[in-house]
């Protein structure tokens, strides 16, 4: 049972992600009949640190602390991605995960953990924005891009910022249950599990070619996604053959062109839904996917969640 929770922090630790697991774990929500752990925050540095907003914490805990923990949670940190932790805190670590204790990270605090080796072999998940980052430091972790956590017991790791949130309700509900996850929810007056995963808040710029053959085609195709195009008419345009034509275009863009042409209708409907109040009718039909079932299909493939959901998330319910 879930009962003692610490948070452990470094010099540069952002306030935000260090306030999820203090409003999750560290809030005395009995008066709604909610369990109350006994929590902690853990200095890993001395007294007292920095925050990466410029403000001091004097905190009373050292790492001995870890050492009566269910659960540790990481919060995220400056420069996690390229700084050098203290070995006696990965040491701590290590010795957590050996006897049985939860360890999460929240964002880049998941460059912790892989410090400690505490993922070699394991999924994980992190900020989008770090994920090439994190697989090229560490090559033994894989990487989930576009998912909000991942649960690989007794390790779990959560994307960036409010992800974390998401990790620890899954936490409390796998732990404590359904019921007592929605009441902590309601009372942070979040969702208690949000639809999707990270890849709907990827930004994904148009890609470029490296060279000038198919340059030309990809401006066209970007501009005609609403038409139904061959690779011969594609190749045709190019002044190649449909072989040769797709043999180069694999080697410019990483892809096949029916798979660069998909994405780039799922792009533009993603701004649609942002930007406009067009119905899903004539989204499908701007870009190119012809019906609204159609689109529903292959925007949910791509990116975890449905059109109305995610013109919900970037306009509010009213808009959807």
């Amino acid at each position: 049972m879930l009962e003692n929770v610490a948070a452990v922090v470094l010099n540069g630790v952002n306030p935000f992600e260090l306030g999820v697991a203090c409003e999750v774990f560290g809030t005395d929500r009995s008066d709604d009949g909610l369990p109350v752990y006994d929590f902690a925050v853990v200095s890993a540095e001395g007294p007292t640190l920095r925050s990466r907003a410029g403000f001091s914490l004097h905190l009373e805990h050292g790492l001995e602390r870890l050492e009566e923990a269910d659960l540790i949670a990481v919060p995220a940190g400056e420069n996690y991605a390229t700084r050098d932790f203290p070995p006696e805190l990965l040491e701590a670590l290590r010795r957590a995960v050996a006897r049985g204790t939860r360890v999460l990270s929240v964002c880049s605090g998941v460059f912790l953990l892989a410090a400690a080796g505490l993922l070699d072999g394991r999924r994980c998940a992190v900020h989008w924005h770090q994920a090439e980052a994190l697989a090229r430091r560490y090559p033994h972790v894989t990487v989930e891009p576009d998912v909000l956590y991942v649960d690989e017991d007794p390790v779990i790791t959560s994307a960036g910022t409010a992800a974390g949130i998401d990790a620890c309700l899954h936490i409390v509900r796998k732990d404590q249950g359904t019921e007592v996850a929605n009441k902590i929810a309601r009372r942070m007056v979040v969702p208690p599990h949000r639809d999707g995963g990270q890849a709907q808040y990827i930004e994904r710029p148009l890609p470029r070619s490296s060279c000038d053959t198919v340059g030309d085609v990809l401006v066209w195709m970007a501009e005609h996604l609403d038409e139904e195009v061959t690779v011969e008419q594609l190749a045709d345009r190019a002044h190649m053959s449909p072989r040769t034509f797709a043999r180069r275009f694999q080697q410019e863009t990483g892809t096949t062109p029916y798979r660069w042409i998909l994405r780039q209708r799922v792009l533009l409907a993603q701004r649609l839904l942002e930007e406009t109040d067009e119905t899903m009718d004539a989204i499908a039909g701007r870009t190119g996917f012809g019906t609204a079932a159609a689109l529903r299909h292959q925007f949910t493939r791509a990116l975890d969640t449905t059109p109305n959901a995610y013109r919900r998330t970037f306009r509010g319910p009213e808009a959807a």
